[in-house]
Protein backbone atom coordinates (compact mmCIF):
# COMPACT_ATOMS: atom_id res chain seq x y z
CA UNK A 1 0.00 0.00 0.00
CA UNK A 2 1.35 3.26 -0.52
CA UNK A 3 2.71 5.19 2.16
CA UNK A 4 1.68 8.62 0.67
CA UNK A 5 -2.21 7.47 1.16
CA UNK A 6 -3.33 9.85 3.76
CA UNK A 7 -6.42 7.96 6.50
CA UNK A 8 -8.96 10.12 7.91
CA UNK A 9 -9.28 11.31 10.94
CA UNK A 10 -9.53 7.85 13.19
CA UNK A 11 -8.98 5.55 10.65
CA UNK A 12 -5.95 2.95 10.99
CA UNK A 13 -4.37 0.29 9.07
CA UNK A 14 -3.31 -2.84 10.46
CA UNK A 15 -1.78 -6.37 8.87
CA UNK A 16 -4.66 -8.44 8.07
CA UNK A 17 -2.68 -11.00 10.19
CA UNK A 18 -3.67 -8.82 13.43
CA UNK A 19 -7.50 -8.35 12.81
CA UNK A 20 -7.96 -12.07 11.46
CA UNK A 21 -9.40 -14.44 13.93
CA UNK A 22 -7.42 -17.13 11.93
CA UNK A 23 -6.04 -17.58 8.59
CA UNK A 24 -5.68 -21.38 7.40
CA UNK A 25 -5.65 -23.76 4.06
CA UNK A 26 -8.40 -25.70 3.22
CA UNK A 27 -8.73 -29.59 3.31
CA UNK A 28 -7.15 -32.03 0.91
CA UNK A 29 -9.60 -34.72 -0.78
CA UNK A 30 -10.63 -35.57 -4.08
CA UNK A 31 -14.04 -34.27 -4.54
CA UNK A 32 -17.12 -36.77 -5.50
CA UNK A 33 -20.54 -36.25 -7.13
CA UNK A 34 -22.08 -38.89 -4.70
CA UNK A 35 -23.07 -37.50 -1.45
CA UNK A 36 -20.26 -39.33 1.27
CA UNK A 37 -20.07 -35.94 3.68
CA UNK A 38 -20.34 -32.61 2.89
CA UNK A 39 -20.45 -29.68 0.48
CA UNK A 40 -16.56 -29.45 -0.81
CA UNK A 41 -16.26 -25.93 -2.27
CA UNK A 42 -13.49 -25.06 -4.69
CA UNK A 43 -12.12 -22.24 -6.56
CA UNK A 44 -13.77 -23.19 -9.76
CA UNK A 45 -16.96 -23.13 -8.08
CA UNK A 46 -16.53 -19.28 -7.54
CA UNK A 47 -17.64 -17.32 -10.72
CA UNK A 48 -18.70 -13.72 -10.99
CA UNK A 49 -18.87 -13.87 -7.05
CA UNK A 50 -21.62 -16.12 -6.87
CA UNK A 51 -21.60 -20.34 -6.06
CA UNK A 52 -24.18 -22.69 -7.50
CA UNK A 53 -24.65 -24.60 -4.08
CA UNK A 54 -26.53 -26.94 -5.82
CA UNK A 55 -23.56 -28.01 -8.49
CA UNK A 56 -20.78 -28.02 -5.99
CA UNK A 57 -19.54 -31.63 -5.06
CA UNK A 58 -18.80 -33.57 -1.79
CA UNK A 59 -16.01 -35.34 -0.62
CA UNK A 60 -15.54 -37.90 2.40
CA UNK A 61 -13.99 -36.53 5.90
CA UNK A 62 -13.82 -37.76 9.37
CA UNK A 63 -16.19 -35.77 11.77
CA UNK A 64 -13.31 -34.04 13.84
CA UNK A 65 -11.72 -33.17 10.41
CA UNK A 66 -14.80 -31.65 9.34
CA UNK A 67 -15.22 -29.32 11.92
CA UNK A 68 -11.91 -27.75 11.41
CA UNK A 69 -13.04 -26.87 8.16
CA UNK A 70 -16.69 -26.42 8.40
CA UNK A 71 -17.40 -22.71 6.48
CA UNK A 72 -19.98 -20.50 8.40
CA UNK A 73 -21.50 -17.13 7.94
CA UNK A 74 -18.75 -14.63 7.74
CA UNK A 75 -16.22 -16.48 6.58
CA UNK A 76 -14.17 -15.16 3.78
CA UNK A 77 -12.30 -17.76 1.41
CA UNK A 78 -9.52 -16.95 -1.19
CA UNK A 79 -8.13 -18.61 -4.28
CA UNK A 80 -4.43 -19.02 -3.42
CA UNK A 81 -3.09 -20.26 -6.78
CA UNK A 82 -4.08 -20.12 -10.31
CA UNK A 83 -5.24 -17.79 -13.18
CA UNK A 84 -7.87 -16.40 -10.29
CA UNK A 85 -4.90 -15.78 -7.36
CA UNK A 86 -6.17 -13.28 -4.98
CA UNK A 87 -9.83 -13.27 -5.44
CA UNK A 88 -12.52 -13.54 -2.57
CA UNK A 89 -15.69 -14.78 -2.16
CA UNK A 90 -17.81 -13.84 1.25
CA UNK A 91 -19.93 -16.88 2.90
CA UNK A 92 -23.40 -15.20 3.64
CA UNK A 93 -26.69 -16.58 5.02
CA UNK A 94 -27.83 -20.42 5.29
CA UNK A 95 -25.76 -22.42 3.27
CA UNK A 96 -25.50 -26.48 2.63
CA UNK A 97 -22.63 -28.28 5.34
CA UNK A 98 -19.89 -27.18 3.41
CA UNK A 99 -15.76 -27.38 3.83
CA UNK A 100 -13.36 -25.70 1.67
CA UNK A 101 -10.89 -27.06 -0.50
CA UNK A 102 -7.08 -27.00 -0.06
CA UNK A 103 -6.58 -24.21 -2.92
CA UNK A 104 -8.39 -21.82 -1.14
CA UNK A 105 -7.41 -19.84 2.35
CA UNK A 106 -10.21 -18.83 4.74
CA UNK A 107 -9.75 -16.21 6.70
CA UNK A 108 -12.38 -15.38 9.87
CA UNK A 109 -12.68 -12.21 11.06
CA UNK A 110 -14.07 -11.04 14.37
CA UNK A 111 -17.78 -10.47 14.59
CA UNK A 112 -16.77 -6.67 15.62
CA UNK A 113 -15.87 -6.05 12.43
CA UNK A 114 -18.30 -5.80 9.46
CA UNK A 115 -17.74 -8.65 7.31
CA UNK A 116 -19.00 -7.14 4.19
CA UNK A 117 -16.75 -3.94 4.78
CA UNK A 118 -13.78 -6.48 4.95
CA UNK A 119 -14.58 -8.13 1.63
CA UNK A 120 -15.56 -4.65 -0.43
CA UNK A 121 -11.76 -3.72 0.49
CA UNK A 122 -10.57 -7.61 -0.84
CA UNK A 123 -12.50 -6.12 -3.90
CA UNK A 124 -10.96 -2.93 -4.16
CA UNK A 125 -7.65 -1.54 -6.50
CA UNK A 126 -6.11 -0.68 -2.92
CA UNK A 127 -5.93 -4.38 -2.51
CA UNK A 128 -5.59 -5.48 -5.43
CA UNK A 129 -1.75 -3.29 -5.87
CA UNK A 130 -0.65 -5.24 -2.77
CA UNK A 131 -2.20 -8.16 -3.94
CA UNK A 132 0.26 -8.09 -7.32
CA UNK A 133 3.16 -6.99 -5.45
CA UNK A 134 3.22 -10.28 -3.25
CA UNK A 135 2.28 -12.89 -5.49
CA UNK A 136 5.04 -15.13 -5.60
CA UNK A 137 6.30 -18.36 -8.20
CA UNK A 138 7.07 -17.87 -11.87
CA UNK A 139 5.30 -20.67 -13.68
CA UNK A 140 1.53 -20.07 -11.93
CA UNK A 141 1.27 -17.12 -9.41
CA UNK A 142 0.36 -18.10 -5.84
CA UNK A 143 -0.27 -15.93 -2.42
CA UNK A 144 0.49 -18.10 0.44
CA UNK A 145 -1.07 -17.79 4.00
CA UNK A 146 1.89 -15.67 5.54
CA UNK A 147 1.96 -13.32 2.53
CA UNK A 148 -2.11 -12.60 2.34
CA UNK A 149 -1.55 -12.02 6.65
CA UNK A 150 1.23 -9.47 6.07
CA UNK A 151 -1.11 -7.43 4.11
CA UNK A 152 -2.77 -3.91 4.93
CA UNK A 153 -6.12 -3.82 5.40
CA UNK A 154 -7.74 -0.25 6.55
CA UNK A 155 -10.28 -0.21 8.98
CA UNK A 156 -12.60 2.58 9.38
CA UNK A 157 -14.66 2.84 12.35
CA UNK A 158 -17.60 0.76 12.96
CA UNK A 159 -20.11 3.55 12.76
CA UNK A 160 -18.68 4.32 9.47
CA UNK A 161 -17.92 0.76 8.02
CA UNK A 162 -21.95 -0.05 8.47
CA UNK A 163 -22.46 3.18 6.52
CA UNK A 164 -19.95 2.61 3.96
CA UNK A 165 -21.37 -0.61 3.15
CA UNK A 166 -24.56 0.56 2.34
CA UNK A 167 -23.42 3.16 0.63
CA UNK A 168 -21.47 0.96 -1.77
CA UNK A 169 -24.60 -1.51 -2.05
CA UNK A 170 -26.71 1.38 -2.93
CA UNK A 171 -24.29 2.22 -5.27
CA UNK A 172 -24.07 -1.06 -6.74
CA UNK A 173 -27.67 -2.09 -6.94
CA UNK A 174 -27.88 0.68 -9.02
CA UNK A 175 -24.79 -0.34 -11.11
CA UNK A 176 -25.70 -3.97 -11.53
CA UNK A 177 -29.39 -3.33 -13.06
CA UNK A 178 -27.05 -1.26 -15.64
CA UNK A 179 -24.98 -4.05 -16.71
CA UNK A 180 -27.67 -6.33 -16.32
CA UNK A 181 -29.68 -4.52 -19.08
CA UNK A 182 -26.30 -4.47 -21.25
CA UNK A 183 -25.82 -8.32 -21.06
CA UNK A 184 -29.61 -8.57 -22.09
CA UNK A 185 -29.17 -6.27 -25.09
CA UNK A 186 -25.82 -8.72 -25.35
CA UNK A 187 -27.68 -11.82 -25.42
CA UNK A 188 -30.97 -10.26 -27.36
CA UNK A 189 -27.78 -9.52 -30.77
CA UNK A 190 -26.64 -12.76 -30.52
CA UNK A 191 -29.89 -14.42 -31.11
CA UNK A 192 -30.57 -11.93 -34.04
CA UNK A 193 -27.46 -12.71 -35.40
CA UNK A 194 -27.99 -16.40 -35.90
CA UNK A 195 -31.68 -14.69 -36.95
CA UNK A 196 -30.05 -12.98 -39.77
CA UNK A 197 -27.78 -16.22 -41.04
CA UNK A 198 -30.68 -18.33 -40.71
CA UNK A 199 -33.04 -15.73 -42.71
CA UNK A 200 -29.90 -15.92 -45.05
CA UNK A 201 -29.53 -19.93 -45.73
CA UNK A 202 -33.18 -20.13 -45.76
CA UNK A 203 -33.55 -17.67 -49.00
CA UNK A 204 -35.65 -15.54 -47.53
CA UNK A 205 -33.42 -12.09 -48.27
CA UNK A 206 -33.89 -13.17 -51.91
CA UNK A 207 -36.86 -14.74 -52.15
CA UNK A 208 -40.73 -13.95 -50.89
CA UNK A 209 -42.88 -16.39 -49.61
CA UNK A 210 -40.86 -19.41 -48.74
CA UNK A 211 -42.67 -22.34 -46.90
CA UNK A 212 -40.73 -23.35 -43.49
CA UNK A 213 -37.99 -26.06 -43.99
CA UNK A 214 -38.13 -26.03 -47.85
CA UNK A 215 -35.39 -24.19 -50.20
CA UNK A 216 -36.40 -21.44 -52.97
CA UNK A 217 -36.80 -22.50 -56.58
CA UNK A 218 -33.27 -22.59 -58.35
CA UNK A 219 -31.99 -23.75 -54.80
CA UNK A 220 -30.53 -27.04 -54.14
CA UNK A 221 -28.64 -29.43 -51.37
CA UNK A 222 -25.33 -30.42 -52.32
CA UNK A 223 -22.15 -31.76 -50.42
CA UNK A 224 -19.69 -29.68 -49.94
CA UNK A 225 -17.12 -31.87 -51.55
CA UNK A 226 -19.28 -31.40 -54.29
CA UNK A 227 -18.16 -27.61 -55.08
CA UNK A 228 -14.52 -27.64 -53.59
CA UNK A 229 -12.00 -30.06 -53.04
CA UNK A 230 -10.59 -30.32 -48.98
CA UNK A 231 -6.82 -30.66 -48.06
CA UNK A 232 -5.73 -31.75 -44.87
CA UNK A 233 -2.40 -29.92 -43.45
CA UNK A 234 0.98 -30.99 -41.91
CA UNK A 235 3.59 -29.99 -39.58
CA UNK A 236 6.90 -29.84 -40.79
CA UNK A 237 9.53 -31.99 -38.67
CA UNK A 238 9.68 -29.64 -35.48
CA UNK A 239 13.31 -30.86 -34.69
CA UNK A 240 14.75 -30.11 -38.13
CA UNK A 241 15.34 -25.90 -37.46
CA UNK A 242 15.58 -25.76 -41.09
CA UNK A 243 11.84 -26.13 -41.75
CA UNK A 244 10.97 -23.41 -39.69
CA UNK A 245 11.24 -19.15 -39.29
CA UNK A 246 11.21 -19.42 -42.96
CA UNK A 247 8.40 -17.08 -45.26
CA UNK A 248 5.68 -19.42 -46.22
CA UNK A 249 2.57 -18.77 -43.75
CA UNK A 250 1.75 -21.66 -41.84
CA UNK A 251 -1.61 -21.98 -39.85
CA UNK A 252 -2.25 -23.76 -36.15
CA UNK A 253 -5.91 -24.84 -35.16
CA UNK A 254 -5.93 -22.17 -32.51
CA UNK A 255 -5.45 -19.52 -35.16
CA UNK A 256 -8.86 -20.31 -36.79
CA UNK A 257 -11.49 -18.12 -34.69
CA UNK A 258 -14.16 -16.84 -37.38
CA UNK A 259 -11.84 -14.11 -38.36
CA UNK A 260 -9.45 -13.29 -41.56
CA UNK A 261 -6.35 -14.79 -42.19
CA UNK A 262 -3.84 -11.73 -42.80
CA UNK A 263 -0.54 -13.28 -41.05
CA UNK A 264 0.41 -15.91 -39.20
CA UNK A 265 2.85 -16.72 -35.69
CA UNK A 266 4.49 -18.81 -37.53
CA UNK A 267 6.39 -19.37 -40.93
CA UNK A 268 7.74 -22.41 -42.05
CA UNK A 269 10.82 -22.36 -45.15
CA UNK A 270 10.57 -23.98 -48.90
CA UNK A 271 12.32 -27.16 -47.73
CA UNK A 272 10.12 -27.62 -44.80
CA UNK A 273 7.08 -27.51 -47.35
CA UNK A 274 8.96 -29.98 -49.82
CA UNK A 275 9.87 -32.38 -46.60
CA UNK A 276 6.33 -32.14 -45.64
CA UNK A 277 2.77 -33.28 -47.13
CA UNK A 278 1.98 -29.52 -46.55
CA UNK A 279 0.30 -27.55 -49.13
CA UNK A 280 0.29 -23.48 -50.19
CA UNK A 281 -3.31 -22.61 -50.36
CA UNK A 282 -4.23 -19.01 -52.28
CA UNK A 283 -6.28 -16.18 -50.84
CA UNK A 284 -10.15 -17.09 -50.26
CA UNK A 285 -9.36 -20.25 -49.10
CA UNK A 286 -11.51 -21.05 -46.46
CA UNK A 287 -10.09 -22.88 -43.15
CA UNK A 288 -12.14 -25.07 -40.66
CA UNK A 289 -10.27 -25.92 -37.25
CA UNK A 290 -11.27 -30.17 -37.06
CA UNK A 291 -10.34 -30.61 -33.55
CA UNK A 292 -10.72 -29.24 -30.02
CA UNK A 293 -13.02 -29.57 -27.10
CA UNK A 294 -13.17 -26.16 -26.32
CA UNK A 295 -14.84 -23.48 -28.82
CA UNK A 296 -11.82 -24.15 -31.91
CA UNK A 297 -13.22 -27.43 -33.38
CA UNK A 298 -15.87 -26.33 -36.23
CA UNK A 299 -14.76 -22.79 -36.14
CA UNK A 300 -13.79 -21.14 -39.57
CA UNK A 301 -11.31 -18.33 -41.35
CA UNK A 302 -10.77 -17.21 -44.67
CA UNK A 303 -7.56 -16.91 -45.87
CA UNK A 304 -6.35 -13.12 -47.20
CA UNK A 305 -3.20 -14.54 -47.82
CA UNK A 306 -1.02 -17.34 -49.03
CA UNK A 307 -0.55 -19.87 -46.27
CA UNK A 308 -0.25 -23.87 -45.70
CA UNK A 309 -1.83 -24.97 -42.49
CA UNK A 310 -1.42 -27.60 -39.80
CA UNK A 311 -2.88 -31.54 -39.72
CA UNK A 312 -5.86 -29.89 -37.47
CA UNK A 313 -7.23 -28.05 -40.05
CA UNK A 314 -8.82 -28.29 -43.45
CA UNK A 315 -8.27 -25.88 -46.67
CA UNK A 316 -11.17 -25.95 -48.82
CA UNK A 317 -11.10 -23.95 -51.84
CA UNK A 318 -13.88 -24.15 -53.54
CA UNK A 319 -15.28 -24.15 -57.59
CA UNK A 320 -16.85 -20.86 -58.67
CA UNK A 321 -19.96 -22.11 -58.02
CA UNK A 322 -19.88 -20.86 -54.45
CA UNK A 323 -18.23 -17.86 -52.62
CA UNK A 324 -15.72 -18.24 -49.66
CA UNK A 325 -17.94 -15.52 -47.63
CA UNK A 326 -20.92 -17.30 -48.16
CA UNK A 327 -19.35 -20.25 -46.82
CA UNK A 328 -18.03 -18.89 -44.53
CA UNK A 329 -21.21 -17.21 -42.90
CA UNK A 330 -22.20 -21.05 -43.04
CA UNK A 331 -19.98 -22.28 -40.91
CA UNK A 332 -20.87 -19.35 -37.90
CA UNK A 333 -24.49 -20.43 -38.78
CA UNK A 334 -23.61 -24.33 -38.56
CA UNK A 335 -20.98 -24.22 -35.79
CA UNK A 336 -22.91 -25.60 -32.63
CA UNK A 337 -23.91 -28.33 -35.08
CA UNK A 338 -20.99 -29.13 -37.14
CA UNK A 339 -18.95 -29.08 -33.41
CA UNK A 340 -20.92 -31.98 -32.84
CA UNK A 341 -20.33 -34.30 -35.94
CA UNK A 342 -16.50 -35.19 -34.47
CA UNK A 343 -16.29 -38.36 -32.53
CA UNK A 344 -13.22 -39.76 -30.90
CA UNK A 345 -12.93 -41.47 -27.45
CA UNK A 346 -10.46 -38.46 -26.12
CA UNK A 347 -11.36 -35.60 -28.31
CA UNK A 348 -13.70 -34.87 -30.51
CA UNK A 349 -12.84 -34.67 -34.12
CA UNK A 350 -14.08 -33.83 -37.54
CA UNK A 351 -11.96 -35.73 -40.57
CA UNK A 352 -11.64 -35.04 -44.02
CA UNK A 353 -14.83 -37.40 -45.27
CA UNK A 354 -16.91 -35.84 -42.84
CA UNK A 355 -16.22 -31.66 -43.87
CA UNK A 356 -16.57 -33.25 -48.07
CA UNK A 357 -19.80 -34.71 -46.38
CA UNK A 358 -21.55 -31.54 -45.01
CA UNK A 359 -24.70 -30.82 -46.75
CA UNK A 360 -24.65 -27.11 -48.20
CA UNK A 361 -27.86 -24.85 -49.42
CA UNK A 362 -26.41 -23.63 -52.79
CA UNK A 363 -28.62 -21.10 -54.30
CA UNK A 364 -27.45 -19.21 -58.08
CA UNK A 365 -24.59 -16.94 -58.24
CA UNK A 366 -26.17 -14.00 -58.31
CA UNK A 367 -28.12 -14.66 -55.09
CA UNK A 368 -25.00 -15.15 -53.12
CA UNK A 369 -24.05 -12.00 -53.79
CA UNK A 370 -27.08 -10.48 -52.98
CA UNK A 371 -26.81 -12.79 -49.84
CA UNK A 372 -23.37 -12.17 -48.33
CA UNK A 373 -24.13 -8.45 -49.17
CA UNK A 374 -27.56 -8.12 -46.34
CA UNK A 375 -25.98 -10.55 -43.94
CA UNK A 376 -22.70 -7.47 -44.03
CA UNK A 377 -25.51 -4.92 -43.76
CA UNK A 378 -26.83 -6.35 -41.04
CA UNK A 379 -24.21 -8.16 -38.90
CA UNK A 380 -22.24 -4.36 -39.20
CA UNK A 381 -25.03 -2.90 -37.31
CA UNK A 382 -24.60 -5.50 -34.58
CA UNK A 383 -20.92 -5.18 -34.91
CA UNK A 384 -21.06 -1.06 -33.39
CA UNK A 385 -23.80 -1.70 -31.16
CA UNK A 386 -21.75 -5.02 -29.68
CA UNK A 387 -18.50 -2.53 -29.30
CA UNK A 388 -20.73 0.17 -27.72
CA UNK A 389 -21.83 -2.08 -25.24
CA UNK A 390 -18.77 -4.21 -24.37
CA UNK A 391 -17.49 -0.26 -23.97
CA UNK A 392 -20.12 0.48 -21.57
CA UNK A 393 -19.65 -2.36 -19.77
CA UNK A 394 -15.59 -1.72 -19.34
CA UNK A 395 -16.87 1.29 -18.02
CA UNK A 396 -19.33 0.17 -15.70
CA UNK A 397 -16.54 -1.97 -13.88
CA UNK A 398 -14.27 1.11 -14.12
CA UNK A 399 -16.89 3.02 -12.11
CA UNK A 400 -17.46 0.39 -9.71
CA UNK A 401 -13.57 -0.12 -8.79
CA UNK A 402 -13.94 3.38 -8.75
CA UNK A 403 -16.81 3.40 -5.93
CA UNK A 404 -14.32 0.94 -4.02
CA UNK A 405 -11.49 3.20 -4.10
CA UNK A 406 -13.24 6.28 -2.97
CA UNK A 407 -15.05 4.21 -0.08
CA UNK A 408 -11.46 2.78 1.45
CA UNK A 409 -10.14 6.70 0.99
CA UNK A 410 -12.92 8.25 3.20
CA UNK A 411 -14.53 9.79 0.21
CA UNK A 412 -17.68 7.51 0.01
CA UNK A 413 -19.40 9.11 3.18
CA UNK A 414 -19.40 11.21 5.16
CA UNK A 415 -17.48 10.82 8.85
CA UNK A 416 -19.37 11.84 12.34
CA UNK A 417 -16.79 12.98 14.86
CA UNK A 418 -19.13 10.95 17.14
CA UNK A 419 -17.45 7.92 15.89
CA UNK A 420 -15.86 5.88 18.37
CA UNK A 421 -12.38 5.61 16.57
CA UNK A 422 -10.42 2.39 14.97
CA UNK A 423 -8.16 2.48 17.34
CA UNK A 424 -10.30 1.75 19.79
CA UNK A 425 -11.89 -1.57 17.89
CA UNK A 426 -8.24 -2.50 17.27
CA UNK A 427 -7.61 -2.65 20.96
CA UNK A 428 -10.98 -4.59 21.51
CA UNK A 429 -9.62 -6.91 18.84
CA UNK A 430 -6.37 -7.64 20.33
CA UNK A 431 -7.73 -8.52 23.83
CA UNK A 432 -10.25 -10.61 21.71
CA UNK A 433 -7.58 -12.94 20.37
CA UNK A 434 -5.35 -12.81 23.45
CA UNK A 435 -8.34 -14.25 25.31
CA UNK A 436 -9.41 -16.98 22.27
CA UNK A 437 -5.57 -17.68 22.02
CA UNK A 438 -3.98 -17.09 25.76
CA UNK A 439 -0.12 -16.95 24.89
CA UNK A 440 1.42 -19.91 26.14
CA UNK A 441 3.11 -19.53 30.20
CA UNK A 442 6.84 -20.16 29.94
CA UNK A 443 8.62 -22.72 33.19
CA UNK A 444 10.44 -20.41 35.50
CA UNK A 445 14.02 -21.84 35.39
Amino acid sequence: MSEKMELPKGWEKEKVKNVAVSIQYGYTESSSKDIIGPKFLRITDIQDFKVNWNEVPYCAITEEEKNKYLLQDGDLVFARTGATVGKSFLIKGNIPESIFASYLIRLRFPKSVNDKYVWYYFLSPIYWLQIIDKQVGTGQPNVNGTKLGHLEIIIAPLPEQHRIVAKIEELFSSLDKGIESLKTAQAQLKTYRQAVLKWAFEGKFTNENIKEGELPECWKWVKLGDIAEVFIGSTPSRKNLNYWNGEINWISSGEVSFCNIYATREKITQQGLQNSSCKIHPPDTVIIAMIGEGKTRGQAAILKVDASHNQNTAAIRLSKAFLPKLLYYYFVYTYEKNRGIGSGNNQKALNKERVKFFDIPLSPLSEQYAIVAEIEKRLSVCDKMEDSIAQSLKQAEALRQSILKKAFEGKLVPQDPNDEPASVLLERIKAEKEKSHPAKKTKKS
